[in-house]
């Protein structure tokens, strides 16, 4: 049942640019709607959560509903680096939560997502004043002998932040 609801909901991801969907196509959505009845039918089935949650976000704005579908999908595939590095993305661009973004960068990160994502984390912990999350990552990336370059362009943004804060 869950298949045909998502072959459905494909055919309608368009609807929201057309006018007479205006009212029907914000927080909370249709395609929220339809992918929240999805997950629930078949928690397993994996690309609700990794195309519709970004769908919902890009395509529809329903920002709210992305929030929800990313949190489902994060819960359920915690191994999946994809799932996780689009809900950051999500979390940085849309819901404007770096903090957030940098945990999932970071679990993105600790199962196969390019090692970069650390430093992007980094950068978002120290941007967002979290200096002392920012620390214990550069340490777990020196602890796990992560590319050495990384590692010094993130303790410079450490060192960086560190010195305008004097």
């Amino acid at each position: 049942m869950a298949d045909l609801f998502w072959i459905r909901s494909l055919q309608d991801f368009d609807y929201c640019d057309q006018q007479i969907a205006q009212n029907v196509c914000r927080n909370n959505s249709w395609l929220y709607s339809m992918l929240d009845t999805i997950t629930n039918l078949a928690p397993k089935f994996r690309i609700p959560y990794a195309a519709g949650a970004l769908a919902l976000t890009v395509i529809i704005t329903d920002v709210d509903g992305a929030t929800k579908i990313f949190e489902k999908g994060v819960k359920e595939f915690p191994n999946d680096w994809r799932i996780s590095y689009r809900a950051a993305y999500h979390y940085l661009y849309e819901v404007k939560d770096n903090k957030r973004a940098a945990e999932l960068l970071i679990q993105a990160g600790k199962n196969g997502a390019p090692p970069w994502v650390f430093t992007l984390a980094g950068r978002l912990y120290s941007d967002s004043g979290n200096t002392e999350l920012a620390e214990a990552l550069l340490q777990e990336m020196k602890d796990t002998q992560q590319d050495p370059t990384l590692i010094k362009r993130l303790q410079d943004k450490i060192d960086s932040m560190k010195a305008s804060s004097k």
